[in-house]
């Protein structure tokens, strides 16, 4: 048996076990996004007044499930974040309930040459060969090209995750920045044919250092 070239964590996160929130949970879980979203520091921008919020894929991992959102506001910038908790069990409702939020002015509207409109956050670090450190890091966004199925997330061409398409939304928990490699998402169709793929990072290459954090968010 070859030895393996990259001893990472691969599909660590849960699928998706629940479909896109709706209803008296959707409610919940857009109290708690909008919450984050109020303490957003905008220094001297008006982001305006949030509109319809879209839901992605749960994603579970570490007993938390996470659920991102976006939402776009009247002045054109975008919120993005996730909200959350503390798994539910059969005799318990989920708790501990925690949302992040974020705003960018990058939208896939004035990025005509996106393939996929990603956004990301770190959630967590994995400490692997002489305490490098990679950074679990939850994506989530929407193809921007038609016909795809399932989008992978892969460091240094290595799939380390993936996800179904649910109403042309995804949602990735993978290690990224991991011995100076960074993830990719690359968009299938349903025959394996790769149609599209983006770098979490504009500049590719100069994520050189494991122990640095990379820029969270957009």
């Amino acid at each position: 048996m070859p030895v393996e070239p990259r001893f990472v964590p691969r599909f660590v996160a849960e699928p998706p076990q629940e479909p896109l929130p709706y209803g008296r949970w959707a409610g919940t879980l857009e109290r708690h996004f909008l919450g984050a979203c109020d303490a957003i520091d905008a220094g001297d921008e008006d982001l305006g007044d949030p509109g319809e919020i879209a839901f992605y894929p749960d994603r579970t991992w570490h007993g938390r499930t996470y659920v991102p959102a976006t939402a776009r506001t009247s002045k054109g910038f975008e919120l993005f974040g996730y909200v959350s908790f503390r798994t539910a069990t059969e005799d318990r409702e989920p708790t501990e309930f925690d949302a992040v939020a974020d705003f960018t002015e990058d939208t896939a509207d004035a990025n005509p040459d996106w393939q996929l409109d990603l956004c990301e956050e770190v959630v967590g670090t994995w400490r692997g060969e002489h305490g490098k450190l990679a950074h679990m890091t939850l994506v989530w966004g929407r193809p921007l090209v038609p016909k795809g199925a399932i989008v992978t997330a892969e460091l240094a061409d290595l799939t380390v995750d993936q996800c179904e398409l649910v109403m042309e939304r995804f949602t990735l928990l993978a290690p990224d920045a991991y011995r100076g490699d960074t993830l990719d998402a690359k968009l299938y169709d349903a025959k394996g044919k790769e149609l599209a793929r983006e770098s979490l990072y504009e500049d590719d290459g100069e994520d050189d250092e494991d122990d640095e954090d990379p820029d969270e968010g957009r």
